[in-house]
């Protein structure tokens, strides 16, 4: 009896342990579903649980069982039991990638019409599960779902060329944007910094193209630019491609390669001179940007191309060859005989109607292989090839124009598209090439223009996320860089657009996280980050407003500039700015700071809250701020220019009118460019100023000469002696055209202006 005493209490132990079942993961599908209805009960899945399917549905057996075995500990019983998963074929489902996924106590069914659909509705399914678990019996939640996307073509994109990454990671990639229901894969295999996809025929593209004798540090407009030393590249050899395509195709997963041309060839041409316009040796390039190597239309150039689209074709079964078309410069063209006759023999316009010409050729060859061929908007220019279609980067206008052409068209555009950009203002920010585009933008991209109409829109067949590499070396800068942006892209494809909702999405994505986590993805989180905002309330006021993006958390901030913590006072409503001011603030919960430190001055100088017109918008893709902006006492970030305190100008000359109100002492005007030439940004070379008192000019300045225009950042420093003005007029003509030999040479340059200080 004794011995029953202690020996029952852990038999008792024993056994509710052997019970205990993990509860359920509360529904929060990314993307949304259409339709979804959560139900009572749960259901509970085990090593008793039967899976079974239709037999097109093989492969989708295979890959859920095997998922259930690896990271659940989980293997489904052979034997038909009361406790079932069914894969079924619903011929009465129209689209290919529709599903629907039922959960009952006692059977959970997925219907498709095809495994494409069934794969999405596993994707939901899998998002009902946790991430990693080694309990014997797992609890879903029952619920109906049915669900269909909104867009036929969700892409991401990978650039290899400019930094390379491990077959490995490839398709842990691949991984990723299937759970999160994109369909196509494009990969970036050939650029100026390095050949990537083996070519049999053609073994110098392996041998010399493939590697590049050193590698920019740092930014490209850092100044001077200085180089690693450091041979870098390689290569996927045909066996790789072919493992990688299989692997995505069972994922459903089409991958489409992209063999640039006519420019970004630098590394084709370095192996093979002969493709060049000069025959001179030319090495791959060591560092980013365009370059005025480019292919030369001769029949040794085509038949090159023919013989690698030829082995190309081979490796990839989809519809589409993506050939480039962007960014290639002309000057090579305009000064060869060559070309020269055969834009005349060929009756063409000019150096962009040969680009048209050598276009078209090429498409016509990869035509008759069965392929069609995408390209980057600048194929429009000249004339579109007749059968292309174009991935619109540079904005919408090459969309709309491709539309009203009656062209399909892939939305891409660096506004809402390009995740090299960087995605907080925090200036602990890893490098990136510039812009800013966080994740609330990314999550409110309309893939369709408002210009298009109803049955315009039908031409476009969605969109694409792009992960250019210039500055990510490594997998988890990739990563990093990617999610939880192509989460939210994810959302805009698939899900109706009614259904969206940011905070809700936000809501989602925490628990989306977890699973990030478990599979070791090296995701950005800036979903309790702050932000602020300078303003004036209606009774005149300057206030200060500070915001989380979670919404759910504490704030807590100083104005002295001492870092916040635990003690320091919690944000409730704006607070007044009636001086200089160094604000910091972080989010806080449970005792614990969960936020990077956000910090900014105010600097309460004479134009703070006076009105401000220009006499053009900013571009829109930098107008964060504003005009205000200009004038609101927060300069911009001294590494980029793309957070909401630079504005910028394409092409245009700034006219600026300030008014103070009331007439004002002048002593001093401040102002800040931004001048990465890299990016197509120039710093003004002179400005006018002029000043007025009750709409007569009183003191008028002529031009004044910039000087020390080869830093980054160009500030501009102009000291008065006490000139009084109500008015202040700012002329700032643009730049001009960017010289032969830089970046965007022959293209009006871009203004970048920061704050305007008057004291």
């Amino acid at each position: 009896m004794k011995i029953l005493k202690y020996v029952l209490p852990l038999l008792l132990t024993f056994t509710q342990c052997t019970k205990k079942i993990v509860k359920p993961v509360e529904p929060a599908i990314i993307p949304i579903p259409e339709y979804q209805e959560i139900k009572n009960g749960t259901f509970i899945l085990s090593n008793a649980t039967h899976v079974s399917g239709d037999s097109d549905m093989s492969i989708m057996l295979e890959y859920f069982n095997a998922y259930l075995e690896t990271n659940l500990l989980i293997k489904p019983n052979s034997n038909k039991e009361k406790n079932s998963i069914d894969f079924l074929i619903d011929k009465e489902i129209k689209n290919d990638e529709e599903y629907y996924l039922s959960i009952t106590k006692n059977n959970i069914q997925i219907k498709s019409k095809t495994a494409k659909g069934a794969f999405y509705g596993v994707q939901s399914l899998l998002q009902l599960l946790p991430a990693k678990s080694n309990a014997k019996k797992i609890s879903i939640q029952c619920l109906e779902i049915k669900d269909k996307p909104q867009f036929a073509y969700r892409g991401m994109h990978l650039d290899v060329a400019r930094h390379m990454f491990p077959v490995s990671f490839i398709k842990k990639y691949i991984d990723l944007i299937s759970s999160l229901k994109f369909n196509t894969f494009h990969w970036h295999l050939t650029e100026d910094q390095g050949w990537r996809i083996e070519i049999k025929k053609y073994p110098k593209l392996q041998e010399i193209a493939a590697f590049r004798d050193e590698t920019l540090i740092g930014h490209y407009n850092d100044q001077p630019q200085k180089y690693d030393g450091k041979r870098y590249g390689g290569y996927y050899t045909q066996e790789e491609i072919k493992e990688i395509v299989k692997y995505a195709s069972e994922r459903f997963v089409n991958i489409i390669p992209e063999i640039e041309m006519p420019g970004h060839s630098q590394a084709a041409i370095a192996a093979y001179p002969e493709l060049g316009c000069t025959g001179e040796k030319v090495e791959v390039a060591t560092k980013w940007g365009v370059f005025d190597e480019v292919y030369c239309p001769t029949e040794t150039t085509f038949k090159f191309l023919e013989d690698v689209i030829d082995e190309v074709v081979e490796l990839f079964p989809g519809k589409y060859i993506h050939i480039g078309g962007d960014e290639a410069p002309k000057i090579k063209w305009k000064n060869s005989k060559f070309c020269q006759q055969l834009i005349k023999e060929k009756n063409l316009k000019d150096e962009h109607g040969l680009q048209s010409y050598f276009i078209r050729r090429m498409e016509k060859y990869i035509n008759s292989k069965g392929k069609q061929i995408i390209g980057w908007d600048e194929i429009l220019e000249g004339g579109l090839a007749p059968n292309a279609t174009v991935m619109s980067w540079r904005g919408i206008e090459g969309a709309v124009k491709a539309v009203k052409e009656h062209h399909n068209v892939i939305m891409t555009p660096t506004s809402h598209c390009y995740f090299d950009y960087y995605q907080s203002e925090n200036e602990n920010e890893p490098l990136a090439i510039g812009g800013f585009l966080p994740l609330e933008k990314v999550y409110s991209f309309n893939p369709i223009p408002n210009e298009l109409t109803k049955e315009e829109s039908k031409y476009v067949l969605g969109a694409q996320g792009n992960i250019w590499t210039e500055y990510m070396k490594t997998p988890e800068k990739v990563e990093y860089m990617a999610f939880p942006r192509a989460i939210a892209l994810a959302e805009v494809l698939w899900s109706k657009p009614e259904h969206k909702n940011f905070e809700d999405f936000k809501n989602r994505l925490m628990v989306f996280q977890k699973k990030l986590k478990a599979k070791e993805v090296n995701f950005a989180n800036h979903l309790h980050e702050i932000s602020g905002n300078l303003s004036e309330n209606k009774n005149n006021e300057l206030i200060y407003t500070l915001t989380s993006s979670s919404g759910n958390s504490i704030i807590r901030y100083t104005l002295d500039g001492t870092n916040p913590n635990i003690t320091s006072e919690a944000y409730t409503s704006p607070f007044t700015i009636n001086n200089s001011t160094n604000i910091k603030a972080a989010s806080f919960n449970n005792g614990e700071q969960i936020s990077a430190i956000y910090s900014t001055k105010v600097n309460l100088h004479k134009a703070v809250g006076k009105k401000i017109n220009l006499n053009v918008e900013p571009h829109r893709s930098y107008n964060a701020g504003g005009k205000q902006a200009m004038i609101n006492g927060v300069s911009g970030s001294n590494k980029r220019y793309g957070d909401k305190e630079w504005l910028g100008f394409s092409g245009e000359d700034v006219n600026i009118t300030i008014d103070l109100d009331t007439l004002t002492t002048v002593n001093t005007i401040k102002m800040r460019f931004h001048n990465g030439n890299g990016q197509w940004i120039y710093a003004p070379k002179k400005i006018k100023i002029y000043f007025s008192s009750d709409c007569n000019v009183k003191k008028k300045l002529d031009f004044i000469p910039i000087k020390n225009r080869d830093s980054l950042l160009v500030n501009v420093n102009i000291k008065l002696k006490d000139v009084k003005a109500s008015k202040v007029f700012i002329e700032i003509p643009n730049y001009g055209i960017i010289p032969e030999g830089k970046q965007g040479a022959g293209f009006k340059a871009w203004t970048f202006i920061d704050e305007i200080i008057i004291e």
